[in-house]
């Protein structure tokens, strides 16, 4: 078998799989390296599984509409469940701050030929059944945004990749890459075998700063660790998936979302006040109580929902929120699809095909200008408005 390959990816997860579907579309002999035992078995597993383009960032919208476009176009254009759900996403507001930040948001997001619009109390207890309407003043609704199976999708891509004839390599640790004297990517070693490509992409998740450290590229991405968990299924009867951007009254969570999926499993998350920094993935004591009381104290009548299961993945963090996506800077051959900020999942499929379009033919699909925010080269540090994440 030849080692040697028009590009290899690193990361057989929410941003390598779609890229390696994309790239062999476009006719790319490809290689995709990991060092579990299968796609997905990283961040990509511990999503759940939310996508929305209603964000604040440009680039994260056109990235996400892409990925909407992929997702809920999938079982039809190729006869393969990925467990789409068009619910939306619906903002519930409690507080004036809350509102503030959404309203603020509003024209951003409709400039960029979003779905969504300010909504009434009335509207909010329509969309979400059961809410506690105490002190509730209305929010942004979405319907055009769903939730994805994390699972059935990456293998989905992965199966989809394979049909192309790209190949995937798991068990396979990248120890080390190699760079010619004029500054051009050579090989991938792992702990077996040398693959050869004149296109390397990092598309590591969590572990994306060691790998960017081989090459002499400092990547400023800190992993920290959030925890979700899912129920036993009830009765289907909530379409979007909820986001309470309140502070929890335990003082230990921020926002905290969760939605309802097809099969009647609600799957939920939060973000706690102060960041669990690393890459430990042992579940908590304090989560199910915390969780359980937001969750009741939002909808009462989930009072007896039993919760099934809980885990822990990590988000890869940039200092301003925003993913790296793009040409390294000073070495040729090398892209970056990295510090996706705990959205890999929904980025994922968007971020794949503008990076395949760039390695291909030397531009994004969305606007430049807009891709640009997302550019290894820019000011991780530069002072920002307060917006959405």
């Amino acid at each position: 078998m030849s080692k040697e390959y028009d590009a290899i990816i690193i990361g057989a997860g929410s941003v390598g799989c779609p890229l390696a579907y994309f790239l062999a579309k476009e006719g790319f002999k490809t290689l995709v390296l990991d060092k579990r035992p299968a796609s997905g078995q990283g961040e990509n597993k511990a999503a759940i599984g939310g996508v929305r383009a209603t964000h604040s960032d440009p680039a994260k919208i056109k990235i996400c509409q892409t990925s909407l476009d992929i997702f809920s176009k999938w079982e039809d254009k190729y006869g393969v469940d990925i467990g789409w759900k068009k619910g939306g996403y619906c903002f519930p507001v409690f507080r004036e701050q809350e509102e503030k930040v959404l309203k603020s948001i509003l024209p951003i997001q409709k400039s960029h030929d979003l779905n969504i619009d300010w909504v009434d109390n009335d509207r909010v207890q329509e969309v979400v059944p059961g809410i506690n309407s105490q002190g509730l003043v209305g929010g942004t609704f979405s319907p055009d945004d769903g939730m994805v199976s994390p699972l059935l999708a990456t293998e989905a891509f992965t199966n989809a990749a394979k049909d192309l004839r790209v190949e995937f390599q798991y068990n396979q640790m990248v120890k080390d890459i190699t760079v010619s004297s004029s500054n051009s990517v050579e090989s991938a070693k792992t702990q077996t075998d040398a693959f050869h490509a004149p296109i390397i992409v990092n598309t590591a998740g969590a572990n994306a700063r060691e790998i960017g450290n081989m090459t002499g590229l400092e990547l400023p991405i800190t992993p920290d660790s959030h925890e979700a968990g899912i129920s036993a299924a009830v009765k289907p009867f909530l379409g979007p998936l909820v986001v309470d951007l309140r502070p929890g009254p335990e003082g230990k969570t921020s926002n905290f979302y969760f939605g309802q999926l097809s099969g009647g499993q609600f799957i939920f998350c939060y973000t706690p006040s102060k960041l669990f920094i690393g890459e430990n993935r042992e579940s908590t004591s304090e989560f199910i109580p915390i969780i359980s009381r937001r969750l009741v104290d939002l909808i009462p009548k989930l009072k007896n929902l039993l919760i099934r299961r809980v885990w822990r993945g990590c988000y890869p963090m940039t200092p301003d929120g925003v993913p790296i996506v793009g040409k390294a800077p000073g070495i040729e051959g090398l892209y970056l699809g990295v510090g996706m900020c705990g959205q890999g999942f929904m980025m994922g499929p968007g971020t794949g095909k503008n990076l395949a379009n760039i390695i291909a033919k030397g531009k994004p699909l969305i606007e430049p200008d807009v891709f640009d925010l997302l550019s290894p080269e820019r000011d991780f540090y530069a002072e920002k408005v307060e917006t959405l994440k």
